[in-house]
């Protein structure tokens, strides 16, 4: 319906540039004493008005095709632009066109009519353009907080203390770690749950997989444990990246958008977001860091409870979970022995320790 009554608007705007250009044209002629017939005037605006009128009608259709499609490229890539680049986008918009204003004065002032308008019309864009590229890429090298900071102690006499926001990963959310650590304080929000995560999220649920539909109603029970009883801001971010397919990378861009954090315990989007330079807080680097130091040379107690992949290995744990690779404890599974540590393996990961037996004799 919209598009029949532009269509209609667009014919309209043409039979009225019909009969404009018709009584320019008859105007014309009967300057130059050319003198035309009631009924020839009559046939010239008749004629004009339906062949400008029929063009338009023509038209409008692929006008309003490219229109339409012109307008969802700028709104694409609006969509994309962080709001800030906008905003300083079009305030250095309006301070072009202020100085344009300025500057093409006085050739407004010397009266030499349409000659004006080309100097007139690339000062304008010179300006504007100007304004815009400047005011968006400059606007970054300013420190906003440490601008806020100023501010605020120089009115209060005290300094404000700003938080870069975490974005939860899926992986973090299901492994329910992170709502102990938010417990204790040492993490602090906004806490950003993007929409495309609970979505992922509500898949998993929804599995036929038994294990998979058990991990997603966990995360899930975690998010509602967040928000009802830790007392930290939690914001759902609603928009979604079209454009992109793969999880990892619209939170990556969500990362950079937001100038935020990814709380995440996925070594390999850990990885990813160092090359991309998003920064990253991982829960397993967070948990190892908190483990006891292992030192080469210890001793310890373990017990070996199965084989290793090389041979003559032997595997145990401690009460952490971190993994102890015994080399020659393969002969000693399902004993509890003393082990002297050999050297410390440190990953994002994890930590994986080896020994070595100490003695042969058993520990009971």
């Amino acid at each position: 319906m919209l598009r029949r009554v532009v269509r209609f608007i667009l014919t309209l705007a043409g039979i009225i540039l019909g009969v404009t250009l018709a009584w320019m044209s008859v105007h014309i002629l009967t300057e130059r004493g050319i003198e035309l017939i009631v009924y020839q005037d009559i046939i010239i605006y008749f004629l004009f008005a339906i062949a400008f009128g029929l063009l338009f009608f023509i038209l409008s259709k692929k006008v309003i095709h490219y229109t339409v499609e012109f307008v969802r490229i700028i709104e694409h890539k609006l969509q994309e632009m962080p709001a800030n680049d906008i905003l300083f986008g079009v305030s250095g918009l309006i301070i072009g066109l202020l100085i344009s204003y300025l500057v093409t004065y006085p050739i407004r002032q010397l009266n030499i009519g349409w000659l004006s308008i080309i100097p007139t019309t690339l000062i304008y864009l010179f300006f504007c353009y100007l304004g815009i590229n400047v005011a968006v890429k400059r606007w970054k090298e300013i420190d906003w907080t440490e601008l806020l900071k100023r501010i605020q102690k120089e009115r209060h006499g005290q300094e404000i203390v700003t938080s870069r926001p975490k974005i939860l990963d899926t992986s973090v959310i299901i492994d329910g770690r992170i709502f102990d650590i938010c417990k204790t304080g040492f993490v602090e929000g906004p806490l950003v749950i993007p929409a495309f995560i609970l979505e992922e999220l509500r898949h998993i649920a929804d599995s036929s997989d038994t294990l998979k539909r058990n991990r997603g109603r966990r995360g899930l029970d975690i998010l509602n444990k967040i928000q009802k009883e830790l007392d930290i801001p939690v914001e759902i971010y609603e928009k979604d990246f079209e454009d992109i397919q793969e999880v990892d990378s619209k939170l990556l861009k969500l990362g950079q958008l937001l100038n935020g954090a990814v709380l995440t315990n996925d070594y390999n989007l850990n990885k990813i977001a160092e090359f991309q330079g998003v920064p990253v807080l991982n829960i397993n680097e967070l948990a190892n860091s908190v483990k006891p130091v292992v030192l080469p040379g210890e001793e310890m107690l373990v017990q070996v409870i199965k084989d290793g992949k090389e041979m003559g290995q032997g595997i145990g744990y401690l009460d952490d979970g971190t993994m102890i690779v015994v080399d020659g404890g393969k002969k000693h599974v399902g004993e509890t022995i003393d082990v002297l540590v050999t050297s410390v393996l440190q990953t994002a990961a994890g930590r994986m320790i080896f020994a070595k037996p100490k003695a042969v004799d058993k520990v009971v």
